[in-house]
């Protein structure tokens, strides 16, 4: 039988016997092929199984087919050990029940994708929570956080994973079932309580006494002193006996209040040598990071290291006397508590984002696991530290170690070179000398991440031979015919094998982006998704803007990270085979609304908008294009020619045929209504107050407002208000010549060639006025003018000059009007920040303008789903709806008569009108209509 033969009977089986969906398209193996991990291993499908059932049901037909068996929850592993070279097991999809919780017996059965803050946030009102909390709580899943023995800044106070397992329902291999618990040997495969008797010697001395040994089977957990605990000793397995198909997992008391006491130190390693001194006063974190991890300023204490001790009370002046006390104890260098719920996640943000961060180092080049999570003692911890730096710079590379210091666990991420073929020998050589000094520490190869691939053919420096034999024989009476994830933890690959970056080309890409923060190289830009998937995080009120078709959809494919592992792929050319005429990149990037949430929200800034704008320019490069490109991609140019005519158009888009005529042949969605052009663009109506005189003239207090195609041809109240409010605030309003774009439409829709054309053709426009302040009102217009034109013309030096000179309105105003007072206006408001300014300009100004003119309230995040011309795209009606209703349709119909819905952008505007039927305005319209006074020019 041919491979193909075999596939296609492998298919025709699982498709018969599983109600879930069975996928072998190149897509649905091209998103499976990494974790989060250095190493890539590609799938032959993946199968997302419905329930129990459908998972025994699916081991049976891999064992039946000789195929092997991967389970993956959110794939955000560290080592390797969620890819597989055979069926991958995607458990996130449809299992995802809390099938009881009993806040009696603190007590959960989950299934095994339940989300880690879905299981959070139902145990909350009960006062319970889960005590393992890994950073990447708002993505991973119980059942991977098993796989792994997942543990969390918590775990100096509430333990392991293992730790808050009570028991495990577990298919094996062949689809027989199994229950696990503790104190007894019910449920054990055949001839495991034999070994564990007669291995009773090694396995009660072989296993260093430390917090976080995570490293290798739990075979001590068999001890008859310690339960048996099967249940234990399946934990941290990383899926190659079996798979867990419900757990019923221990809850905790959640304090009531929570303060937290930051302590500088001068440096990590005093930082480390303090954490274990402050453990006797019972803290629920000791979490360490220095300060090449931090890359602005935080509100931090003095210091080149710091200590997040949490404290809990029963009250919030419990909590605080408790951090206070920690702060007496500790010397040092300077320190803070923070009671503030808000202060405290601003905080605890920066060092959840550190496995992002850190994956760059300071001077923006590459860093990377594979060294994440050695323990060692905690008391061992400083001199250790001491040691594992003289070590990198042995070797000339670079880290910035965080972590647990209380539990004695380092995080790092190392600057190795894994492209060339000394930079990955010497990996291997700083791998193996690494491992022996943290054994030379008593110390566990991983304190937290599992094995896996990265460091499971090193356990024999940890363990000794007779104990790496043990766990082979462990795994084989698991799993006889080695299907489990075979590779990984027993009998592994080499550390060395399966880099995910073998693949790549080996000279840059030929792209038109300049890519400036990846050397201009676009396979490094790529690279820069690492997998931590916080792209993937549900609906939360601080979740940010990224990844708005991720929340509407569920599918990894719409995730910031499904697309970028789809890019990689294609630049690989194994799995996705026709480079950018690709389909399955085309179709993943179809449903990315260019909001540039990524930009900002991914820790490692992956910008998914430009990578889509790139993709599109070299898929459509000589071909035919949807017809919404020639629409809605160019509609600077439409407008201006529809300009004159705008009462006869807007008469026949009342018209209902003609309308849906108009649609269907623009590409338009049937149920987006077309907007309606003003009688009087903004650029008409300031030509004519010109010629009228009355523009206010204040010598050198001249200020550029740009007329961008939203503002002048669909909304030029808009800038009628602005030109308003600059005057009150004592500025004459210019504008710069006819004919100026900043490109948005054409750089949307991968029309990079006429996007310079345009832009070339602006900054010659702007003549003197290039580098003055420059006011764009519209922020979607400001985001490109401060991004994307110096990275589409990064040889121009205007482009630079242009994009530093970009303020939003209250930039302005602050930066040069600093004394004028905005009218008071005292009044409640709602609305939505829009995503190009979250992500890459920032609101600060904004909300410090809305306090001072008394605009209280604060705007929803996310992304209205419009997104410019994406909204308006036939096929993309529902995704836009759902993005929508994700947070801003619910904060404007929850908002209490009288209040104001604030929009500034155009898309945000036209959204809210469209399925709320409400009138939204930008904060230049509130402020100009508060104004004293009246204009003979109304807005």
């Amino acid at each position: 039988m041919t491979d193909e033969q075999m596939r296609t009977s492998l298919v025709r089986a699982l498709s018969g016997a599983v109600r879930g969906e069975v996928e072998f398209d190149a897509t649905a193996r091209a998103l499976m092929t990494m974790d989060a991990s250095n190493y890539r291993r590609v799938p032959l499908g993946v199968v997302a199984p419905r329930d129990a059932d459908d998972i025994a049901a699916a081991l049976a037909v891999c064992r039946a087919h000789e195929v092997p068996v991967v389970p993956r929850g959110g794939g955000t592993s560290i080592a390797g050990q969620a890819t597989g070279t055979g069926v991958v097991l995607d458990l996130t999809r449809h299992l995802r029940s809390i099938v009881d919780l009993d806040a009696g017996a603190r007590t959960a059965v989950v299934q095994p994708g339940v989300i880690l803050d879905d299981l959070r946030r139902a145990a909350a009102p009960y006062g319970l929570t889960f005590g393992a909390d890994p950073s990447t709580h708002s993505r991973c899943t119980l059942g991977g956080m098993i796989g792994n023995n997942s543990c969390g800044s918590h775990s100096v106070a509430w333990g392991t994973t293992a730790d808050n397992v009570e028991a495990l329902t577990v298919a094996r291999y062949g689809g027989d079932t199994l229950r696990l618990g503790r104190g007894r040997w019910d449920g054990a495969p055949a001839g495991l309580r034999e070994l564990a008797g007669s291995r009773l010697a090694v396995l009660r001395t072989g296993f260093p006494e430390l917090p976080r040994r995570i490293s290798g089977y739990a075979l001590d957990a068999l001890l008859p002193e310690r339960g048996p605990d099967l249940a234990r000793a399946f934990c941290g397995s990383e899926g190659t006996l079996g798979v867990v198909t419900e757990a019923t997992v221990r809850l905790v008391e959640a304090p009531e209040a929570r303060a937290l006491a930051v302590l500088g130190y001068a440096d990590e390693s005093a930082a480390a040598e303090a954490a274990p001194g402050l453990l006797p006063y019972c803290p629920l974190t000791v979490e360490g990071m220095a300060a090449d991890l931090v890359r602005e300023p935080a509100g931090l204490p003095r210091g080149g290291a710091w200590l997040f001790v949490e404290t809990g009370g029963a009250t919030p002046a419990e909590a605080r006397a408790r951090a206070e006390q920690i702060l007496r104890a500790a010397d040092a260098v300077d320190a803070a508590v923070v009671t503030d719920p808000a202060g405290q996640r601003a905080l605890w943000r920066i060092r959840e984002d550190a496995s992002g961060t850190a994956t760059r180092m300071p001077d923006g080049s590459e860093a990377w696991p594979g060294w994440e999570d050695c323990a060692v003692p905690p008391a061992r911890l400083g001199p250790y530290l001491r040691e594992f730096r003289a070590l990198l710079t042995a070797h000339g590379l670079r880290g910035t170690p965080y972590g647990h210091f209380g539990d004695g666990c380092i995080h790092v991420r190392i600057d190795f070179d894994l492209l060339s073929d000394d930079g990955v020998a010497r990996f291997r050589r700083f791998s193996e000398e690494l491992a022996t000094l943290v054994v030379a520490h008593g110390g566990s190869l991983s304190g937290e991440h599992g094995d896996g691939q990265a460091r499971a053919e090193l356990l024999p420096r940890m363990y000794g031979d007779e104990l790496v034999a043990l766990f082979g024989r462990f795994k084989d009476l698991w799993d006889p015919d080695g299907g489990m994830n075979p590779g990984v933890l027993a009998r592994p690959a080499r550390l060395d094998e399966n880099l995910r970056f073998d693949v790549l080309p080996k000279h840059p890409v030929d792209v038109t982006f300049g890519y400036p923060h990846d050397g201009g190289d676009f396979s490094a830009a790529v690279r820069r998704c690492v997998g931590v998937a916080k792209c993937r995080t549900a609906q939360a009120p601080d979740a940010g803007v990224m990844c708005p078709s991720f929340r509407a959809t569920g599918e990894e494919a719409h995730s910031t990270r499904g697309r970028a592992r789809l890019l990689h792929e294609m630049l690989a050319g194994e799995v996705i085979t026709d480079g950018w005429r690709s389909k399955e990149v085309r179709d993943a990037l179809d449903l990315c609304l260019s909001c540039k949430g990524c930009r900002s929200d991914c820790p490692v800034g992956v910008d998914m908008a430009t990578y889509k704008a790139e993709f599109l320019h070299h898929h459509y490069r000589g071909r035919l294009r949807p017809a919404a490109h020639y629409v809605m991609g160019r509609l600077p140019g439409w407008l201006r020619l529809a300009a004159p005519f705008a009462p006869v158009l807007n008469a026949l888009a009342r018209i209902r045929p003609l309308a849906a005529l108009a649609k269907r042949l623009a590409g338009i969605a049937a149920e987006r209504s077309i907007p309606i052009l003003p009688g009087e663009t903004f650029t008409r109506w300031a030509a004519k107050r010109r010629r009228r005189g009355t523009v206010l003239l204040s010598g050198d207090q001249e200020v550029t407002v740009w007329p961008d195609t939203f503002t002048n041809h669909l909304s030029p109240e808009v800038g009628r208000a602005a030109v308003r409010v600059l005057e009150a605030a004592g500025r004459t309003a210019l504008y710069p010549g006819r004919g100026v774009c900043c490109g948005l439409t054409y750089v949307s829709t991968g029309q990079l060639d006429k996007a310079r054309r345009v832009m070339r053709r602006t900054l010659d426009r702007m003549g003197p006025a290039l580098g003055d302040p420059l006011v764009v009102l519209e922020p979607s217009c400001a985001a490109t003018l401060r991004t994307d034109l110096p990275e589409l013309l990064p040889d121009d030096s205007r482009a630079a000059e242009l994009a530093a000179s970009v303020r939003t309105l209250a930039q302005y105003l602050e930066e040069y009007s600093p004394d004028w007072q905005p009218p008071r206006l005292d009044r409640p408001v709602t609305g939505q920040t829009h995503c190009h300014q979250h992500a890459v300009l920032g609101d600060a100004a904004e909300r410090r303008l809305r306090e001072r003119a008394g605009l209280a309230g604060e705007l929803a995040g996310g992304c209205c789903g419009l997104a410019g011309n994406f909204g308006f795209e036939r096929g993309h009606w529902g995704v836009s709806v759902a993005c929508a209703e994700e947070q801003l349709l619910p904060s404007v119909r929850s908002a209490e008569p009288g209040t104001d819905i604030l929009a500034d952008g155009f898309s945000c505007r036209t959204q809210l009108a469209q399925l709320a039927g409400v009138r939204s305005r930008h904060l230049a319209e509130l402020l100009a209509e508060g104004l004293n006074g009246t204009d003979t020019h109304p807005i």
